[in-house]
């Protein structure tokens, strides 16, 4: 069974601050193992407490970053500037304790150019640009030495080289990682606007529809009371009442018309406010079986079965836009089998769950790829797809989803899932 439908949020601020984070862990630890190695192996002078300060500092901020980020920080385009401007200054304080704008390790700082650029508005990234280039320059002017013996190299680089070459190559693969998955996360954002239009552009089709859909329901109201006072005169005539065959064919266009004004009916209700018609408050046992019980009458005694599975009966608010979303699930069902279609009423949790089975072809996949976008059949009909289309949108607004896919034996399988807490009905 799917999961529910994620909630339409953007938390690609969030995913970014993982990244920054992420990133903070890797820099800790490179710089950690570089200071051991300038400062224990190759013997090189350095301030090793206040380093190890401003690693702890960098630590301390890290696991704070951590904690905010799981209890649901809202991150945005000023935490993080803040987090890139932090790093920018403990890497600014480590490399003024050890030779400044001379140590080969100060490329470091384009990275935190380049994730501005890629993470931040542009004026917020010209910020981090200017404050580099202020770092830099700083650096060049201000600066604890760092005395390099003349002697020191690793066979044919001198130290000097060495450092920049290892810059270079971290500098790239920070990069190439980082920019990496920023990038994707940034394209899942936008996939999710996209969604999201898509989702907007559903609805708007909806109204318009509804519009027309009113439009024409009014239109035909007119000619079908016409319609039921002729064949209610003709049903007085002797002549036509006195012949066996023309008074079952009236009998039969009476019901006829009377069903076609029962369906204006509806469309002009569901035209309305989807929950505000005909609300009723009872119970999911008997509101699902008075639904496919009324269905079921009108396609034969043999065209459903209905199996309830409830493991209790909670009581429930009802109304005409959940019958009707119910018939059209049935209605699509019996018109891919021409069969009894299986309907299995149950509770998981708190779900609500209206499973509906038919013995027709199933789906295809890009029905199913495609699921709630309206004009996607398999009837080959002009205008087919949209009972489905409208069911999925239906439930999106009652805080419900739909779930389909086609079973092993052959025939198609959808079920509705409403939250209980959104059917429920609360005295209170």
């Amino acid at each position: 069974m799917a999961a529910p439908p994620p909630k339409q949020r953007d938390p690609s601020g969030v995913d970014n601050m993982r990244q920054l984070i992420a990133l903070r862990w890797l820099a800790i630890t490179g710089q950690y193992a570089t200071i051991q190695l300038v400062f224990s192996i190759l013997g090189l002078p350095l301030p090793i407490v206040s380093m190890f300060a401003i690693l702890g500092g960098l630590i301390l901020l890290n696991i704070a970053s951590s904690v905010a980020v799981r209890r649901g920080l809202r991150v945005g385009e000023r935490e993080l500037l803040a987090a890139l401007s932090i790093d920018v200054a403990a890497l600014t304080g480590l490399l003024y304790l050890s030779g400044g704008a001379t140590n080969p390790f100060v490329w470091l700082l384009l990275i935190q150019v380049v994730l501005g650029a890629v993470l931040l508005r542009f004026w917020s990234a010209c910020v981090m640009a200017a404050v580099t280039s202020a770092a830099f320059a700083l650096l060049a002017v201000v600066h604890h030495p760092l005395s390099l013996p003349d002697d020191i190299s690793v066979g044919m680089l001198d130290l000097y080289v060495l450092g920049s070459l290892i810059s270079f190559v971290l500098v790239a693969a920070l990069l190439l990682l980082f920019v990496t998955r920023i990038n994707r996360n940034l394209r899942s954002r936008d996939a999710r606007l996209a969604a999201m239009r898509q989702q907007a552009a559903e609805e708007d089709h909806i109204v318009r529809m509804g519009l027309l859909a009113s439009g024409a329901a009014h239109e035909l109201g007119t000619p079908l009371a016409s319609l039921s006072v002729i064949i209610n005169d003709w049903g007085r005539v002797p002549k036509l009442a006195d012949d066996p065959v023309l008074a079952e064919e009236l009998s039969d266009m009476r019901v006829a018309v009377e069903r076609c004004k029962s369906i204006v009916s509806g469309i002009l209700m569901s035209a309305g406010d989807p929950r505000g018609d005909q609300i009723a408050i009872t119970t999911a046992a008997a509101f699902f079986a008075q639904a496919t019980g009324e269905w079921r009458a009108r396609h034969g005694a043999d065209s459903l079965s209905f199996d309830n599975h409830l493991s209790r009966d909670p009581r429930i608010v009802s109304d005409s836009t959940l019958k009707q979303i119910v018939w059209n699930v049935l209605d699509n069902a019996w018109e891919a089998s021409q069969r009894q279609v299986a309907v299995r009423l149950e509770q998981e949790g708190e779900r609500l769950m209206l499973t509906v089975r038919d013995s027709g072809p199933g789906f295809d996949p890009v029905i199913l790829a495609n699921l709630g976008k309206p004009y996607q059949s398999t009837k080959g009909r002009r205008g087919g797809g949209l009972g489905l289309f409208l069911v999925v949108n239906a439930m999106r607004k009652m805080g419900g989803w739909v779930d389909a896919g086609n079973a092993e034996r052959g025939g198609a399988i959808v079920t509705l899932i409403w939250p209980l807490d959104m059917l429920e009905w609360n005295e209170d």
